[in-house]
């Protein structure tokens, strides 16, 4: 009951209340009732605090590169490659959407991509509708390349004990079929006739300083590890650098800063930590440790992400990692965790709940004026989480037997 009343209020948010409103004293009553212990919370935290972290630079150095421009100019960009073609602006929305999600999170692709992909659209007078839904889908599916795409990813990283160099290496085939099977179901799915009848308008000047940073922020994670250092503190030092470029011309403030750096929502997911370790501990944890392998065989690994996508359309992929991680154990095998990864970043694309990204991707476009169809979003998850989950673990799989 308490799982349900924090992700039922972090789904709906009243008044615009933060998530960890119910999450944190939902937490305490956890501790309060004896269901965890204070040292066994308290050595959860220590473990997530990192990757939390990491979350707070990469929301940050996100906000700041679409201070920069980033956006707008790949908006403006897309509009001109696309010749009035909604079947290339559709190919080029993908190809976009995958690399902000990669790079600089599902967040990104939601909250900064998704209203400048729906002016575009509406700036050439074309149907926006695949475009955006392109956004919702890639924000979860296209999460898979790096640890640091998704939250979920940044858990299951420090799970894996894999290297950032050797998780992105295992992901990067099931993330290009993924990507790859996606784009040809929405080529069938949408009718992408006609062309534009509007001009493309003007390209401004790209914000070259602030690509050049996230280039060399994305150049950064892989070789960080290299000369041991942690990928949020890269994350954290580029964000630092395009602050003080915005500080020293007036174009943020401080308050600002550490508002984007979304620390409300850090204290949410440390809440939601101690809640699922309860459900865990005397709810589903046995259930499940008896239905997950501990081998990574095809059957395996396909039984694992299936799994992983039903419970994350139940409870939400936030918490579905965490539950699934807590009953892995500390040592599991990274093949299983990345199968788990392929589950709860695919399966969200069934239902408008399975995420929260999709979550904030509906309110995104409702504010813009845009309504989602659920209709549309439903048939769209039944084509698509399927054929993505299967060929992706067959890819993973394949990946997996070349180590």
């Amino acid at each position: 009951m308490l799982l349900v009343a924090v992700l039922g209020f972090a789904t709906a948010r009243p008044r615009g209340l933060p998530e960890a409103t119910v999450a944190l004293p939902a937490a305490g009553l956890v501790l309060l009732l004896g269901w965890v212990s204070p040292a066994d919370a308290a050595a959860q935290a220590r473990t997530l605090l990192p990757t939390l972290g990491f979350l707070a630079a990469i929301l940050l150095l996100a906000h700041l590169a679409d201070l920069d421009g980033v956006f707008t100019w790949l908006g403006a960009r897309l509009a001109v490659a696309c010749r009035g073609k909604p079947r290339r602006l559709l190919v080029l929305t993908f190809a976009a959407a995958a690399g902000t999600t990669a790079v600089l999170s599902l967040d990104a692709t939601v909250v900064l991509l998704t209203p400048v992909v729906l002016a575009t659209a509406r700036r050439l007078d074309l149907p926006p509708r695949p475009h955006v839904y392109a956004c919702a889908h890639l924000s979860n599916s296209a999460s898979t390349l790096l640890p640091v795409s998704n939250l979920t990813n940044l858990l299951a990283f420090s799970a894996s004990g894999l290297s950032f160099a050797g998780f992105s290496a295992l992901m990067a085939l099931p993330w290009l079929v993924t990507t790859a099977v996606e784009l040809a179901v929405f080529l069938r799915f949408f009718d992408l006739s006609g062309r534009a009848t509007a001009p493309a308008g003007e390209v401004p000047p790209a914000p070259v300083f602030a690509l050049v940073v996230l280039g060399v922020t994305l150049a950064g994670f892989g070789l960080a590890p290299l000369v041991h250092v942690e990928p949020g503190v890269v994350a954290g030092i580029s964000a630092v650098v395009l602050a003080a470029r915005a500080l020293s011309a007036r174009r943020v403030r401080v308050p600002t800063l550490i508002a984007e750096a979304n620390p409300l929502l850090c204290l949410f997911v440390l809440g939601l930590a101690v809640v699922v370790e309860a459900v865990s501990r005397h709810l589903l944890g046995e259930p499940l440790r008896a239905l997950l392998p501990d081998s990574a065989g095809l059957p395996q690994l396909l039984l694992t992400a299936v799994l992983a996508a039903v419970l994350a359309n139940l409870v939400n992929n936030l918490p579905a990692t965490l539950l699934l991680l807590s009953v892995l154990g500390p040592h599991p095998a990274p093949g299983i965790v990345l199968a788990m990864l392929l589950g709860v970043n695919l399966g969200p694309n069934a239902t408008y709940l399975g995420s929260l990204a999709t979550l904030l991707w509906r309110r995104v476009l409702m504010s813009a004026g845009e309504t989602p169809r659920w209709r549309d979003f439903l048939r769209l998850g039944a084509l698509t989480v399927p054929t993505t989950l299967a060929a992706s673990t067959v890819a993973l799989w394949a990946v997996l037997q070349l180590r």
